[in-house]
């Protein structure tokens, strides 16, 4: 009926337009008052199709069904356990009553990027028996005011809706980062991101009644620091959760999980890639099974081998493979560079080298692979500077055979950098405890070239004391294009039982 309508406007406007200029009337004011009512009307339509399309969107996305369980997330023990703690006040609500205890209306998730945040939301849901709803902050983000807010409303009321109709008591809602909607407000600007969180903490503070369905919300985030402290305060989340990075134990469970569905050969030692892949977020480790699969695949194999995990390693941690032809010159110089890291590291910390590697991956034309240490969450001073002398080496090692430094080095001065800020906010450099923000930037700059100094000659002085053993394994290793830890380590070997 509608249709037949506007088909019968657009048909009968033109010919009395027509009609009306013919007699004689003039038609601008009323073309140009149309053209005026027609945009605002489109205008309209476009902003409501945008808010009912988004909407109609969500609805479609959010309809299946969370069957994830908390087994089935691993390297989060942790936060597993925390999490769950917190869902028991949602699954005993009658037993909680009793006591007077008030209800938790949010959970916080806050942690790196891959670790399993929006996993531990899914879980949630199955574990309260709840309708899952998600969403993410950019969602309610529109150039129109007043948009973001009623995304908001429509959210909370799609949970109860969703929860009444499938007869559950609770709905669990779960925002992906919520930072997008939920920074802090600027005193004197009133934007359209704080309209949606002031509709956001609205919600929240309605979240409980006593009547049915129970809504729990859910938000993650790897930026807490820039939340609105209205959001953070107890009675809006409630519990703040981090999700770190799993250690060898959680990559070790992580790596099991995704290879329950690929062919690994029986040789294959999980715990030994947990090993060699330190600071791997969980997103990660699922990269490196499924690489290691395609590896397998590329080269017809059936079953999935350890060389095919460790080249997955490689592509996650540094790129693909790159077909960059470089020059005999430019790849001899690569060869110095990472000879000095490889160098350095073995004396700073004896069998610390896996390979030194030239073939091209990533950015990288060149790269050293170390062997697996003991993890640490503390560090003494002297460790930070065996990493210093390890960064610097390769520009030492440039400086001592071409009688200076290329631009290789930019990425290793940088991790340098950061170690000596971590020395100095720690109280181990010669300032001892300040805060640097007291300091002056001279007094800082000067530590700073201090202590790089004195590393950089400890490093030059540890690559002239084993040049014999730089040489030999840099004609290996321009020969091969690949030098092994145990092929690395007998030059070591060797070279100390030449008699002097």
């Amino acid at each position: 009926m509608r249709k037949r309508i506007t088909e019968m406007i657009i048909g009968v406007v033109p010919v009395l337009l027509i009609f009306l200029a013919f007699i004689g009337v003039n038609i601008l004011p009323l073309v140009f008052i149309g053209l005026i009512v027609g945009g605002l009307f489109i205008l309209a339509k476009m902003r409501g199709g945008i808010a009912v399309g988004a909407a109609q969107d969500r609805r479609r996305r959010k309809n299946g069904p969370a069957k994830l369980t908390f087994a089935e997330i691993g390297g989060q023990e942790s936060a597993k356990q925390e999490l769950i703690e917190a869902l028991d006040f949602m699954v005993r609500y009658e037993e909680i009553t009793k006591f007077g205890i008030r209800p938790i209306k949010g959970i916080l998730l806050t942690g790196p990027p891959g670790t399993g945040k929006t996993l531990l939301a899914k879980a949630a849901a199955q574990y309260t028996n709840s309708v899952f709803v998600a969403a993410s902050g950019s969602e309610f983000v529109e150039m129109y005011v007043g948009v973001g807010a009623s995304r908001i409303r429509d959210l909370f009321k799609d949970a109860r809706t969703r929860a009444a109709k499938e007869n559950k008591e609770s709905a669990v809602i779960f925002i992906d980062e919520i930072d997008v909607i939920g920074g802090k407000r600027e005193g004197g600007q009133q934007r359209e991101y704080d309209q949606t969180l002031n509709q956001l903490l609205t919600e929240m503070d309605g979240i409980y009644t006593s009547d049915t369905p129970r809504i729990l919300l859910i938000a993650a985030t790897n930026r807490k620091e820039m939340l609105d402290n209205a959001l953070l305060r107890p009675g809006r989340f409630d519990r703040h959760i981090q999700v770190d990075l799993p250690d060898k134990r959680g990559r070790g469970h992580i790596l099991q999980l995704h290879a329950q569905n690929k062919p690994l050969a029986e040789h294959v030692d999980l715990e030994k890639v947990a090993e060699e892949t330190y600071g791997f977020s969980g997103a990660q480790l699922e990269s490196v099974m499924n690489e290691a699969a395609i590896y397998a695949m590329r080269e017809s194999e059936e079953l999935i081998t350890q060389l095919h995990l460790s080249l997955a390693i490689d592509k996650v941690m540094l790129g693909e493979k790159t077909d960059r032809e470089s020059t005999v010159e430019e790849k001899r110089r690569v060869a110095v560079h990472e000879l000095g890291h490889a160098v350095a590291a073995e004396v700073v910390s004896p069998g610390s080298v896996n390979q030194v590697v030239l073939s091209p991956r990533g950015r990288a034309l060149g790269y050293v692979r170390h062997n697996p240490q003991d993890e640490k969450y503390l560090y003494t001073k002297d460790y930070l500077e065996g990493q210093i002398i390890v960064a610097l080496a390769g520009a030492a090692a440039e400086e001592i055979y071409y009688g200076g430094r290329s631009t290789g080095s930019s990425n290793d001065f940088e991790q340098a950098l950061n170690i000596v800020q971590t020395m100095m906010t720690s109280g181990l450099t010669s300032l001892g405890i300040m805060n640097m923000d007291m300091m002056t930037k001279e007094v800082l700059m000067r530590e700073n070239s201090r202590i790089l100094d004195e590393l950089a000659a400890k490093s030059k002085q540890i690559l002239i004391d084993h040049s014999a053993i730089f040489d030999n394994s840099l004609e290996i290793l321009l020969k091969e294009e690949r030098l092994s830890g145990e092929q690395f380590r007998c030059q070591f070997s060797e070279i100390s039982n030449l008699p002097a």
